[in-house]
């Protein structure tokens, strides 16, 4: 496999939400190289060296996770390896070879109990396992010392795979009411505005001249917060699936607390993350959450 003279990015987890719509959106800017697992296994770290010697990247972009929340509280071991030991191997790999990384993290490093949106800045507090174990690949990425973006984000789907809108519209084919949190807020963000907003700062990164662009990455490394404008609940979140969906029937929602929603993983109560930061050094505005649910129900139809 060899590259040489190529503007190459090299994309994890192609297979899942965000990396889905990664490649899709990295098209034009360089050759995109997106291994599977069968090719790159993230709990190896050995893997995660060897090919990216092979492939000598432009620019890695990371959005491969463990994100099973509630099954991290007993398979710690490997949440720990691919969301925290990996990410510190591949900003270690892309410290030697002198180019930046992209990281996608989560709301779920904050407890929750702040009020409003938490900037970048605020005091980080993990409830679970998951969200502990990103805390961990954020800090190994910063110990690495290489140019990088950690992209926080939240309440991610899309119209692939595994997500909260596929499972509302599933199980509203099959019940007539259903339960859903209420006293949860932040805001659901489709992975194509993760994947497009990544984009644009890729392509800002690629328009200036290659002897500036170290510097250009150097001087914006750090954490920002990705998502949609907006926020709302989880039972929120369901009804706007259904009023956009335009379903001739609907399940009734019945607006529910966490406690009366137990399960193994404890999560934020305030998911809210302020997109300032984001704003004011790429000058990127995301759209608003229903705007691209609309847009995601629109294409998921056709």
């Amino acid at each position: 496999m060899s590259y040489l003279n190529e503007r190459v990015i090299l994309v994890t987890g192609a297979s899942g939400q965000v990396g889905f719509e990664l490649v899709r959106s990295f098209q034009g800017l360089g050759r995109v190289v997106a291994p599977g697992r069968d090719t790159l296994d993230l709990a190896s770290g050995r893997q995660i060296e060897e090919l990216i010697r092979e492939v000598r990247p432009s620019l890695i972009v990371n959005p491969a996770a463990y994100t099973a929340v509630d099954h991290a509280e007993t398979e710690i071991d490997l949440a720990n390896s691919i969301n925290a030991v990996a990410p510190g191997i591949l900003a270690s790999e892309a410290r030697r070879l002198r180019i930046p990384l992209i990281h996608y993290s989560t709301d779920y490093v904050f407890d929750g109990t702040g009020d409003g949106a938490y900037s970048e800045g605020d005091r980080v507090g993990p409830l679970n396992v998951y969200g502990k174990s990103k805390l961990d690949g954020e800090l190994a990425i910063a110990e690495a010392g290489a140019s990088h973006l950690v992209l926080r984000t939240s309440w991610v789907y899309g119209a692939h795979g595994r997500n909260f809108v596929q499972t509302m519209l599933r199980l509203a084919a099959q019940h007539t009411e259903l339960r859903v949190v209420d006293d949860q807020v932040g805001a659901p963000t489709w992975a194509r505005t993760i994947a497009e907003l990544t984009a644009h700062i890729v392509a800002q990164a690629f328009a200036v001249q290659e002897k500036d662009r170290q510097e250009w990455w150097a001087q914006r490394s750090g954490i920002y917060h990705l998502t949609a404008s907006g926020y709302t609940s989880w039972a929120g979140f369901a009804e706007a699936i259904f009023d956009i969906a335009a379903m001739p029937v609907r399940p009734r929602i019945v607006p529910i607390t966490s406690d009366e929603y137990p399960t193994p993983a404890q999560r934020p109560r305030n998911s809210r993350l302020s997109g300032a930061k984001l704003s004011a050094t790429f000058g990127l505005r995301p759209p608003d959450w229903r705007d691209a649910l609309h847009l995601c129900l629109a294409e998921r139809e056709a």
